[in-house]
């Protein structure tokens, strides 16, 4: 097996679909050794957004402090192996056909996911290569996630909102009790979650796992001492320490609360505040992209993965910030049909901008006709593009060095960018 073989054996898994229950990737484990019992530490994150934020932090700042760090994330933006890490280096294609080949028959018998299969493969890495501390990231639940075998150490929620509702609910507190279910007895909780609905039934799991609980803006306290696209300072109190200036290459007031909940995480593990400082400084090493990621400037680009209403909400409200500083603001826009696009349109329509709709380099994509339609409906200017590189080439030829192109909707189309796809 190639590895090209393994990709073209993972991939058309994603036929199985979503599909919860934890005796598929037990199965695999149990053939790869049960890795997930030799994972060091465990940081299990899960929530509806913020995970990938806090997930990068954690992981920056513990390889800062020396630990050998591993972490897991989905999706990818263009190649397979950034899903999975130590100390920022992906995973070697040979490991993947290795591991690849060791499940495959196991992956076919048992029916196994796209995501329960790269689950296994993580995991059998980072054990083989006695990682000290592995932040892993849940897929979509939390209760019947793949990632949920393993005993974690500490458990993030940053938050909670609506977003797979088929599977996980339509309420916050159903929600939150899916995405609470990762906590197990004796670990140590973080969440900023604050709405009592989402917020009772995380409090519930941590008092009936006999797990402490901590919780942003109340155990550690945050505000911006200055910001601008690409970058955040923040001033932050714990309950032992005051960062002044700290600082992170972010773009956006709504990763406060991500940042403090990394930071009260590295505190609980005993992490010197000096590590805490350098991991948040060099963020971006452990290859997270396209959260508000500035691409280019004159005219300026920002690449976001933002691909619900909720995220799309904090975006506009980071933007409109700084929508003074822009004269045109032209929004690329691509969505899987699974998403709430008049919802997520609507709070776009605020940074009064204009539209260019495109497919998105998957068979779930909605028609960028569909959504043009919708944009006009809602009161938009929008025009369709057939190819999102092609548009993006073209809208950085007709801007002005001061006007902001925003190119978000989907993990999809931000690894097409990327990947300088068409």
């Amino acid at each position: 097996m190639t590895y090209q073989e393994a990709l073209d054996f993972l991939y058309p898994l994603h036929r199985f679909g979503i599909k919860p229950g934890l005796e598929r990737v037990y199965a695999l484990l149990e053939m790869l050794g049960s890795p997930q019992q030799r994972l060091g530490d465990v940081v299990h994150i899960a929530g509806t957004n913020g995970k990938g934020t806090v997930a990068a932090a954690c992981a920056s700042i513990f390889q800062a402090s020396g630990r050998k760090t591993a972490l897991y994330t989905s999706p990818h933006l263009v190649d397979f192996t950034e899903r999975i890490r130590i100390n920022g280096e992906q995973i070697p294609h040979e490991r993947v056909v290795h591991y690849c080949s060791q499940i495959q028959q196991a992956v076919i018998d048992n029916h196994s996911t796209f995501f329960e299969a790269t689950t296994a493969i993580a995991f059998a890495w980072f054990a083989d290569e006695g990682v000290d501390v592995s932040i892993i990231e849940t897929g979509m639940g939390g209760r019947l996630d793949a990632t949920n075998v393993v005993q974690p150490t500490y458990v993030v929620i940053p938050s909670i909102a609506f977003d797979h509702t088929e599977w996980l609910g339509d309420t916050l507190a159903k929600i939150a009790a899916e995405k609470a279910a990762i906590i197990k007895k004796g670990c140590k909780v973080f969440t900023a979650v604050s709405e009592p609905e989402a917020f009772v039934p995380i409090q519930k799991m941590a008092e009936l796992c006999e797990a402490s609980l901590s919780v942003a803006g109340k155990d550690a306290v945050c505000k911006i001492s200055a910001q601008e696209p690409g970058m955040i300072e923040l001033d932050l109190k714990t309950a032992s320490q005051h960062y002044s200036a700290l600082k992170a290459p972010l773009t956006g007031s709504f990763q406060v609360s991500n940042l403090s909940l990394a930071v009260m995480v590295a505190e609980a593990a005993g992490i010197a505040p000096q590590y805490i400082v350098i991991g948040l400084e060099r963020l971006l090493e452990t290859g997270y992209r396209a959260r508000l990621e500035k691409i280019d400037t004159s005219p300026t680009v920002l690449l976001d993965v933002s691909h619900n209403a909720a995220g799309m909400r904090v975006t506009v409200d980071t933007l409109a910030s700084f929508r003074h500083l822009y004269h045109r603001m032209v929004v690329m826009l691509g969505l899987a049909l699974d998403k709430d696009a008049e919802a997520i349109i609507q709070e776009l329509l605020r940074l009064d901008c204009s539209f260019v709709l495109v497919d998105i380099p998957s068979e779930r994509s909605v028609p960028a006709s569909s959504l043009a339609v919708l944009c006009k409906h809602l009161g938009g200017d929008a025009t369709v593009c057939d190819n999102a590189r092609k548009g993006i080439a073209a809208l950085q030829a007709q801007a002005g060095a001061d006007d902001l192109i925003l190119v978000t909707g989907s993990f999809y189309l931000a690894g097409d960018i990327l990947a300088g796809g068409s």
